[in-house]
């Protein structure tokens, strides 16, 4: 079975872990028998962007052909308009982009099926190739979508609907996702598939856990962007440290809000306790994990949140949010808790319950791990994924 996977966020060779989750499932494929390549649109910089900002800079240095781990990747340029300008066209402008590209492809690697990440643009482009190409097209939908695309105005409406609808199949990661659009006509194909975890680089970062420490440790691994709930953390742990004066809470991640988070760190008198780690590979992210006794991330608009399986994985008791995508992993109290969207009190009593007793927090963290292991890895998302496409080609 050959697969075109079309996809804006991929690693690079200036972002090695932007789109990593859409990596690893390609890698999962493979592994289950598919030959796949993949093609990972670049917005076109033509000079003098790439002097004037890095960003633009970033995109000119990509190779227009790499290799990661293996898996051969197509970096062709295609124009973009900044700030999401026009974005109801974005889709058209990605394939004038790759049309020829995939021509050529077509010509060596004749694939049976298309599979692109996010309906727009990635989802709009596959469409279009869909008339030259008349292959079984499938998209997975990861937040931003039914998150906010739909919600730009009509025209972005119109326009998710004519390729949801001409798809052969939507995927959703989550079942939060697929249940925000259940009044829209295309809800019917919709099908949920999470997303997983790779079990190797958890097994690789356990060697690294360490035995009795004096301090508690808090994680957080995200960007730091409003919507994290990183402030909602912070509150909580004020009135959490007089209790238990040896609490740390370590930041993994960067972003717009990285300023205003350490100056409200600063006001609740916390310069102790946080410690602002800023962007780290992934795998000295999961090292982090390994050191820490509680994963807490009060995200209030996570389409799945692979993070938090990574965290049950390796066995640490993990707070979610109710009714966000990670609602399908955590049953509270069972393998994991869950507490109210954008209430402090509720995230201070749920990490109080873990501190102040270490057995339960341990009983949360045996179970989730048990659940990530049984469902939750790339293997499992690719063995549905692979049903799926065989089903469509008959």
């Amino acid at each position: 079975m050959k697969i075109l996977v079309i996809s804006h966020m991929y690693p690079s060779t200036q972002n090695p872990t932007y789109g990593i989750f859409v990596h690893e499932q390609v890698k999962a494929l493979v592994a289950g028998g598919c030959e796949v390549k993949v093609i990972s649109p670049v917005p076109y910089a033509p000079w003098p962007l790439p002097v004037l900002k890095k960003k633009w800079q970033a995109y000119a240095s990509i190779p227009a052909k790499d290799r990661v781990d293996g898996i051969e990747v197509f970096y062709p340029r295609y124009p973009e308009f900044p700030r999401s300008y026009l974005l109801e066209h974005s889709g058209a402008l990605m394939y004038l982009g790759l049309r020829n590209l995939v021509k050529t492809i077509d010509k060596e690697f004749p694939f049976d099926l298309i599979h692109a990440h996010v309906a727009l643009p990635d989802g709009h482009a596959a469409y279009s190739l869909k008339k030259e190409f008349p292959v079984p097209t499938v998209v997975t939908i990861h937040g931003q979508d039914f998150q906010s695309t739909l919600h730009k105005g009509p025209a972005c409406r119109k326009r998710l609907q004519e390729v949801l609808l001409g798809m052969d199949s939507v995927i959703t990661v989550s079942t939060k996702l697929k249940n925000l659009v259940k009044d829209e006509p295309y809800y019917p194909k919709i099908q949920v598939i999470n997303n997983g975890i790779h079990l190797a680089e958890i097994d690789r970062a356990e060697v690294g856990r360490s035995g009795a420490r004096d301090q508690i440790t808090i994680l957080s691994v995200s960007n730091l962007k409003k919507t994290k709930g990183i402030d909602l953390n912070l509150r909580a742990l004020a009135s959490l440290v007089k209790t238990y004066p040896n609490l740390t809470y370590r930041i993994v991640g960067d972003g717009e809000e990285r300023k205003n988070l350490e100056a409200l760190a600063e006001s609740l008198d916390l310069g102790n306790h946080v410690f602002f780690l800023g962007k780290l590979p992934h795998r000295e992210a999961l090292q982090e994990m390994t050191q820490a006794d509680i994963f807490c991330l009060p995200s209030w608009q996570e389409g799945f949140g692979v993070v938090y399986i990574e965290a049950m994985a390796l066995a640490i008791p993990v707070i979610g949010v109710k009714g966000e995508g990670i609602e399908d992993v955590i049953d509270p109290g069972v393998n994991g808790l869950l507490v109210r969207p954008h209430e402090v009190e509720d995230l201070a009593e749920a990490l109080e319950s873990l501190l102040k007793s270490p057995d339960y927090a341990r009983k949360l963290a045996v179970a989730g791990r048990a659940t990530v292991l049984a469902g939750f890895t790339w293997e499992h998302n690719a063995a549905r994924m692979i049903e799926l496409y065989r089903g469509l080609l008959g």
